[in-house]
């Protein structure tokens, strides 16, 4: 099968490099940034194209839109197309956003952080997908193998939902991260002290619920702990409130069921 690409980022580079690996062929890219454009376009042998309007439907057999969440309306406003599938690449967005743009749609989106320097080598990453005719999963979902051996079906209520807690899984896990980074160093303390027992962590998740191996102060009601932990962050008001925050939710979340 045959794809262009709009978009030079890091999903843009993921896909394009898979899907070339795995025999599909690559007729264009599109972007902003001339630089970026080339360089992806050389890396899967394919043209580059100078406008949305020079992608000509037809030209490819899908066209994935790899651009930013808010950028999918404007992109797909240019776009027509009767034959070429277009497919957007979102997990925040509905479906229809891209529907007047073309009459075959679809999303494909990774439950994943993708980096462009540093893409997964491995088929176990979950793709949620979506269509709009079994015309467009026909393709997408032909596309979508050439990528992971974990393929589902997610409409937009559930992907809404996944990707608030990708958000959460990911990106607040990472800033707590960050913020114990911060306090090591602050402190004089290495960091790596920490790596064992993050590692630990999501050891025992692979074969338990968060909620059944949940440790540490705030489930223990351990009030003088916590005070002594808010004491010591009363110069940092921000961290603070994070540690406040999550203290309360743990708490509430193993709350005793009342009859």
């Amino acid at each position: 099968m045959t794809f262009s690409i709009i978009g030079t980022g890091n999903i843009a580079w993921f896909f394009g490099k898979r899907l070339a690996a795995a025999g599909h062929q690559c007729k264009g890219v599109y972007g902003r940034n001339a630089a970026a454009v080339k360089e992806l376009a050389d890396a899967l042998l394919s043209n580059r194209f100078g406008a949305i309007s020079d992608i000509r439907d037809e030209d490819a057999d899908v066209c994935f839109l790899a651009v930013s969440d808010i950028s999918i309306a404007e992109v797909a406003a240019q776009i027509r197309f009767t034959k070429t599938i277009l497919v957007h690449m979102s997990g925040a967005q509905p479906l229809d956003i891209i529907k007047n743009a073309a009459k075959d749609h679809a999303v494909l989106w990774p439950v994943y952080s993708i980096l462009k320097n540093n893409t997964p080598g491995h088929r176990e990453i979950p793709i949620a997908w979506e269509v709009s005719s079994d015309r467009a999963k026909r393709f997408v979902l032909e596309m979508g193998h050439a990528i992971t051996d974990n393929l589902f079906e997610a409409k937009d209520s559930q992907r809404k939902w996944l990707h608030l807690s990708a958000v959460m899984t990911n990106n607040f896990i990472n800033h707590l991260l960050a913020i114990n980074e911060q306090i090591c160093k602050e402190n004089d303390l290495p960091a790596s002290t920490l790596q064992p027992m993050i590692a630990q962590t999501f050891e025992r998740l692979k074969h338990s619920s968060p909620r059944a191996v949940q440790t540490g102060p705030a489930i223990r009601k351990d009030i003088t702990t916590i005070e002594q932990h808010k004491t010591l962050l009363a110069a940092h008001p921000e961290i603070l409130k994070v540690y406040e925050a999550l203290t309360e939710s743990i708490q509430a979340m193993h709350q005793p069921k009342t009859l």
